[in-house]
């Protein structure tokens, strides 16, 4: 495990007052290390778990050829071009069982969509295309190639070849595809536990009466729904005083029974609460300015329980409602994902044509909340929700995705293309 100091070594152009959003990943890429206690689970249990280890097809799937639709099989090296085709029926065949009987030239057989395609038969027409004659059928013709409308043996996943590999998160589709391998139970990595709590004295819960120069928590319930959308197990510890005991057994807390902590505010330069002097006295704890618009403070590093101990990956976020949510979207997020084992992936971005002229300084990387429409062509256009207050939590709603502008570049004009990072499955 590499401490604070041999990480920034490795850093070319280090410079906590000035980190770049890209430093601030490659930072954190060094820092966190996954998990490594495995589970068992089984396929209903496993919606957003990370594989431990390669699923290896026990069968091939599918397991022979088949017919891809309702049709009539035949062999197709039958067919000549500019030539219709007469075959007589021999009988048909049904899902679920292999047809008894033999198919010669000249003849085809019924068959329905999964049904086993007999030997010698490598082509079916759909039912649509042909005209019944008796007991025969015409397949007009060029309406259709040798081999058309058969599932091949195999063609999805072969026996003894990897269907998952180690570090994928387990969505929807994943869980269809081990069932169809007839697979009941997963090794999993066991769930990333994070602690999360807020800081401050003028913060207020819920059910609290309000009072002057007091705001209620919102950063909790927001980080929360980040959290639990991730698939974590998570830890509420809820409102912590800015009082040196209280913070102190907190910290301990949440180190003890976390993987990560995640605080929002105190973090600030100016601030004149005890968190900051808590994370130095129980961790290895740096503190960045990051060039970056909003969420420019961040603390990072580990705190432990116990010195050479256990320790928990510490992300201290700002205070600002939108400054929690972009900064957990562009760093805790990724970095959270590499601790479960995931396999690491830069978020995607849609390319999308500005609306409006955006305002941007180079030399800092700036998230606005944008709101992404299709046009009648079926290109994406965004515009800003307007105000990108960072604590105008209400466009954060409104948005659908953020507007990035890099940290090289300048001003946008209306009809640029932008980066977006869209919310869909993430918020």
């Amino acid at each position: 495990m590499k401490t604070i100091e041999q990480i920034t070594a490795e850093l070319q152009g280090y410079d906590p007052q000035a980190l770049s959003a890209a430093q601030v990943n490659e930072f954190l890429a060094r820092l966190v290390e996954p998990v490594t206690e495995v589970e068992s689970v089984p396929v209903f249990n496993s919606l957003g778990r990370v594989l431990s280890e390669d699923v290896v097809s026990p069968i091939s799937v599918p397991p022979h050829d088949n017919s891809a639709m309702d049709g009539f099989a035949f062999d197709g090296g039958q067919l000549v071009r500019g030539e219709a085709l007469k075959l007589k029926v021999k009988g048909t065949a049904m899902a679920g069982k292999a047809w008894a009987g033999d198919v010669g030239q000249g003849e085809c057989l019924k068959i329905m969509t999964g049904a086993i395609m007999p030997a010698g038969l490598d082509t079916v027409v759909p039912l649509e295309f042909v005209k019944t004659d008796g007991d025969a059928i015409v397949i007009p013709p060029d309406v259709l190639q040798a081999g058309d409308n058969r599932r091949l043996l195999g063609e999805d996943l072969m026996a003894g070849r990897p269907a998952l590999a180690r570090g994928t998160t387990l969505g929807p589709a994943a869980l269809g595809l081990v069932a169809s391998l007839g697979l009941p139970e997963l090794k999993v990595y066991r769930r990333l536990k994070v602690a999360y709590f807020s800081t401050g004295d003028e913060i207020l819960s819920l059910g609290e009466t309000p009072r002057e120069g007091a705001v209620y928590d919102s950063n909790r319930y927001t980080v929360f729904g980040l959290l639990t959308r991730l698939g974590v197990e998570v830890l509420d510890m809820g409102v912590v005083r800015d009082e040196p005991e209280a913070l102190e057994a907190t910290f301990r807390q949440a180190a003890e029974q976390a993987d990560a902590i995640i605080t929002s505010g105190g973090v600030s330069m100016g601030e004149a609460d005890h968190t900051k002097a808590m994370m130095k006295q129980l961790g290895d704890v740096v503190f960045w300015r990051i060039a970056m618009r909003p969420g420019r403070p961040m603390a990072v590093g580990r705190i432990a329980v116990h010195p050479h101990g256990k320790s928990s990956v510490l992300f201290g976020l700002p205070g600002n409602p939108v400054a929690v949510m972009v900064t957990f979207l562009a760093f805790v997020r990724p970095a959270l994902q590499r601790m479960m084992g995931a396999r690491a992936a830069p978020p995607v971005l849609l390319k999308a044509r500005s609306a409006e002229a955006l305002r941007k300084k180079p030399g800092r990387t700036e998230y606005q909340r944008g709101i992404v429409t299709t046009e009648a062509d079926g290109s994406l256009k965004v515009r800003t929700t307007g105000n990108q207050g960072s604590g105008v939590l209400r466009s954060m709603v409104e948005a659908n995705g953020l507007i990035v502008l890099h940290h090289g570049q300048g001003n946008v004009a209306p009809g640029d293309e932008v980066d977006v990072m869209m919310f869909d499955g993430v918020i």
